[in-house]
Parts: structure tokens; C-alpha cells; sequence
């Protein structure tokens, strides 16, 4: 029965995600929603085509933020599969691997509630975040599934310490399982142990975690900590530091020798660019990026997500901080994540743009939370009329909800896709066809430049070009600095650089005329010829 839930939530994202793909193909051609995709792509085929990490002209550079998905990119070169294809396949198993990551982690924390896992683990499949960033062609869902992986593999790592007992005191009321899928006893972790290759290979998820986005050591730090304070043995902590180093060290390693800090180069040049919305005071920043990831059918979900984080604050509930369950089963440690991830960015890079994509990741959390605490809240099978009455209709919002904002998602699944095919790459292909191919080019953004026009770059968001972080958002610096090294061409929209523009030595000489861009209230980008 498990793994039958499992295939129809799999099925149900396949079905969304297919639906995305065939109204973009319909509406104007496939393509990616953001212009990273195509950095993705373009060091991807780099590596499988020279074996270098390099962007342009051979230059070894440490611009990539995901390393690990770079990687799964270029084996699609390498097996001269379709690109677009290969993408939106890792795509859709990195969306089957966060719903298979969300049932398990349902079954793990919520035993005594069997309906939360299939429940959430379905909710998801139709999230329509979750299945945008399947197409998106980046890696925001592998870091989503193998931060609940992580967290999975911690939940049910054997803890250092045998107990009295062997039954598990419910976090929340409700019937227990039924014998042989996850019951109360069954479920438990094994007594004793804890050391050795279990701790090394939490630590290698770690690590794989930190190769897709550098924010995973936060996670893994988390899981460090609890660790600890449930086994109190150093060994295991050591022993799941060696396992994060055997992948972090040589991965700091390059980009220290590839001319950037021990991050790469994104990790500083995205902090810089945005660092003029650190002035908001940092509790409205946070509240702006909650408030984003509760876009969709999860609003409905708020009341029981907090009601259920409460509960888990209570002195001496069930669950809570300083009970026996909480030393068995941090039900508590994906909360804190959930936490920690949002005041991270809140704190470095407050961003909400192209559907809060930075967030996405904590959005199954949301609704595995949400969904529990609403599970225990609402009565849709109750005798009584009035609680049957509010529990079916709730059940009732949240489907047509989801269905609703499904659909939304789609449209702007459509029109993100159709802007980037109609301004970057289209201007990318003009660079191609009217340009020599030694031309400089300095540009924002880089993506589908570096991947159709194949020109040297400047790169004015400073990730392979990381000279200019310093002074990425100084007109002036940034006009010298283009005119020291002789850039032949500047690409970018005009309302990023609107000083830089506006000056009489970039003169325009392509811009696109369709309509996608205005239509969603943005603008074109232009190519400017350099006067020098």
C-alpha cells in the first residue's frame, strides 16, 4: 500500500509537470523559465565537451552555485541526449524524489496519524511551485529533496542510547498504524549504535546537499547539533564531519584556486547586487518571505502549521523540547530548518522574484506540517454535523485551491519560458549571427549568451567575472571598467542600468519586438554597440 501512494502522487506530478511543458511548447516553444538555466547548461557543456569547469573561452571559473547538478547536466552531453529533454527528466525524478522524501518523513514523524504521509506527499505532487521548478532547469529540487532526505536519514539514524520502552508516545491523537507500514513500534529506530557509517553517510547527504547550494551546511550544522544533544558522543559528531569533508574539502579547494573566496563566486556577487534591501528592517524582511512561500492551496494549511508548531513549543507536551519523544524523534528539527532557512535569506538575501525560487525549498515542509496539524484539528468523519460539515468543506478548499493556483502556475510557467526565448535567447542568436566571434560582450544576464553565442563575456553580475562584485552596482566604475577592457557590445535591459544606458557610447542596434516581456510588465532587453 506504501508504494502505491507513492506512484499515484508520482503520476499526479508527471501529469503537472507534462501539462506545463506541452502549454509552454504550445504557446511559443520549450525552453526555462530563468536565464540561470542556461549557466546551467552552458558549464555543463563545457565539462563534457573540453573536461574543463569553464564558462568562456576556456577560462576556469567557480560561477557555478550547484555544482552537483552541473555535473548531472553534463551526463546528458555526454550521452548526446537532448538537453532540454535530459533537463526536464532530472527535473521531474528530483520533484518523484521530494515526494517520496515527504512520505517517508510523514510516516517517520507522524506515525500515529497514517493519513498525513499520503495526504502531503499528494499535495505536493500538484504544488504548483514545486512543479515549476521541475521545468525550471534548475537545481532548486534537488536541494529540496535531498534536504528531506537528510533530515529522513537523521529522524531514522539509531540513536546512541537504548530506552526503557518500546513504544512511542504520539505527538498527535489519533488511531496508530496498522501492523507493517510504519506502526508505532515498527517504526522506531534501532537500539544502540548510532556510530560509525551511519553518522559518515548523514554526513555524505551533508555534502551533496552543500554541492547543490551552499545553504546546506546550515542543515547539516542543525543536524550536527541535535545530534550531539540527543547522543552526547563527540564520535558520532566526528564521524559525520568526516563524511561532509571527504566531498566539501576539494570542492572549497577549487574555488579557492580558481580566484574566488571559498564559495562561489554567486554566493558573494547575489549578496552584493541586493544589498541595498537590507535597509528594510529584518523582521519585515522575514515576514515578506513567509508570507511568499504560503501562495497557493498551503494558505489554508497556516492555522494547523502553527497550531501544530506551538504545540511542539509547550513545556512538557508530547513532542515538545524536553520530552522523551523529543529525544527519540526530533519531530521538532525539520521546524527549525523550516525556520532557519527563511531567516537565512531574510538576512542575506531578502529576495521574493520569479516566484520566491530561492524559498521553494521550504514549501514541503509547510505543507507536512500543515497538513499534520490540520489532520488533528479538523473532523471530516465526525458524528456531529458541525464539525463534519467544517472538516469536509476545509478538505473541499484545499483541492479546489490547489487545482486553482495549479493552473495560475501554469500560465506563469508559460509566460517566464516564452520571455527568456523571447529577449535572451533571441538576443543571444542575433550576437551570434551579427557579431564576430571574437567579440567582447559585456552583459547581464549571461546565461543564454553563453550558451547560444559562444562570445568572451563580461559578466556584470560579477559570477564569472567576479572583478566587478565590489563595484557591480556603480554606473560609472562599472562604464570604466568596460571601456579598460574594450567590450565591443553591452546587453542588458535598460531599466538594470539606466545611467549606463542612457550614455551616448552604447548605442542601440537590436532589441526585440515581442510581447511577452511588456505584456508582463517588464521591458526589452537591447543590445548597445561600444563607441570606444
Amino acid at each position: 500500500m506504501t508504494g502505491k501512494r507513492v506512484v499515484i502522487a508520482v503520476m499526479a506530478a508527471e501529469l503537472a509537470l507534462l501539462a506545463y511543458l506541452g502549454a509552454a511548447g504550445l504557446a511559443g516553444g520549450l525552453g526555462f523559465p530563468l536565464d540561470d538555466a542556461w549557466i546551467h547548461q552552458t558549464y555543463a557543456r563545457n565539462l563534457a565537451t573540453t573536461g574543463r569547469w569553464a564558462y568562456d573561452a576556456g577560462r576556469v571559473s567557480a560561477g557555478s552555485t550547484s555544482p552537483l547538478w552541473t555535473v548531472l547536466l553534463s551526463l546528458g552531453y555526454v550521452l548526446k541526449l537532448d538537453f532540454r529533454l535530459w533537463t526536464y527528466l532530472l527535473g521531474f525524478l528530483a520533484l518523484a524524489a521530494t515526494l517520496g522524501a515527504v512520505y517517508r518523513l510523514g510516516l517517520h514523524l507522524f506515525p500515529q496519524r497514517p493519513i498525513v504521509a499520503p495526504l502531503a506527499a499528494l499535495l505536493a505532487a500538484g504544488e504548483w511551485h514545486l512543479v515549476w521548478a521541475a521545468g525550471s532547469g534548475m537545481e532548486t529540487l534537488l536541494f529540496t529533496a535531498l534536504s528531506l532526505l537528510l533530515l529522513d536519514a537523521f529522524v531514522t539514524s539509531p540513536p546512541d542510547t537504548d530506552w526503557d520502552t518500546d513504544t512511542r508516545m504520539p505527538l498527535l491523537p489519533g488511531p496508530s498504524l496498522a501492523k507493517g507500514e510504519g506502526s508505532s513500534t515498527s517504526s522506531l529506530p534501532p537500539r544502540g549504535g548510532g556510530l560509525g557509517w551511519g553518522a559518515v553517510r548523514i554526513g555524505l547527504l551533508g555534502g551533496l546537499l552543500t554541492l547543490t547550494r551552499p545553504e546546506g551546511m546550515v542543515l547539516l550544522a542543525l543536524v550536527g547539533g541535535a545530534g550531539l544533544l540527543q547522543r552526547r558522543n563527540f564520535r558520532w559528531l566526528l564521524a559525520l564531519g568526516l563524511g561532509f569533508a571527504l566531498l566539501i574539502v576539494p570542492y572549497l579547494l577549487f574555488n579557492r584556486a580558481s580566484g574566488a573566496g571559498w564559495l562561489p563566486n554567486t554566493f558573494y556577487a547575489k549578496q552584493q547586487e541586493y544589498a541595498v534591501l537590507l535597509v528594510a528592517p529584518y523582521p519585515l524582511r522575514l515576514a515578506r518571505l513567509i508570507a511568499t512561500t504560503w501562495v497557493g492551496p498551503q494558505v489554508l494549511l497556516v492555522p494547523g502549521f502553527v497550531w501544530l508548531a506551538m504545540r511542539l513549543g509547550a513545556p512538557g507536551a508530547r513532542g515538545s523540547l524536553g520530552s522523551q519523544e523529543f529525544l527519540r524523534v526530533p519531530v521538532w528539527l525539520p521546524l527549525v530548518w523550516w525556520l532557519a532557512f527563511l531567516a537565512l535569506y531574510a538576512w542575506r538575501l531578502p529576495v521574493t522574484y520569479q516566484h520566491g525560487r530561492y524559498l521553494i525549498p521550504s514549501i514541503p515542509i509547510l505543507l507536512l506540517y500543515g497538513v499534520a496539524g490540520t489532520a488533528a484539528l479538523i473532523r471530516p468523519a465526525s458524528p456531529r454535523l458541525w464539525p463534519r460539515l467544517i472538516g469536509r468543506t476545509a478538505v473541499a478548499a484545499v483541492v479546489i485551491l490547489a487545482l486553482v493556483f495549479l493552473a495560475r502556475g501554469a500560465w506563469a510557467y508559460v509566460v517566464d519560458v516564452q520571455i527568456v526565448n523571447s529577449e535572451m535567447v533571441a538576443a543571444a542568436e542575433w550576437l551570434r549571427e551579427h557579431t564576430p566571434p571574437e567579440a567582447l560582450v559585456a552583459a547581464h544576464d549571461i546565461g543564454a549568451i553563453g550558451y547560444y553565442a559562444d562570445r568572451p563575456l563580461i559578466d556584470l553580475a560579477g559570477l564569472v567575472t567576479p572583478e566587478v562584485i565590489p563595484f557591480m552596482r556603480d554606473e560609472a566604475r562599472l562604464k570604466a571598467f568596460i571601456q579598460a577592457q574594450k567590450a565591443a557590445y553591452l546587453v542588458t535591459f535598460p531599466g538594470w542600468y539606466p545611467q549606463l544606458t542612457a550614455d551616448p557610447c552604447f548605442r542601440p542596434v537590436y532589441q526585440s519586438t515581442a510581447g511577452w516581456s511588456p505584456g508582463a510588465g517588464g521591458e526589452h532587453m537591447v543590445v548597445y554597440r561600444t563607441c570606444w
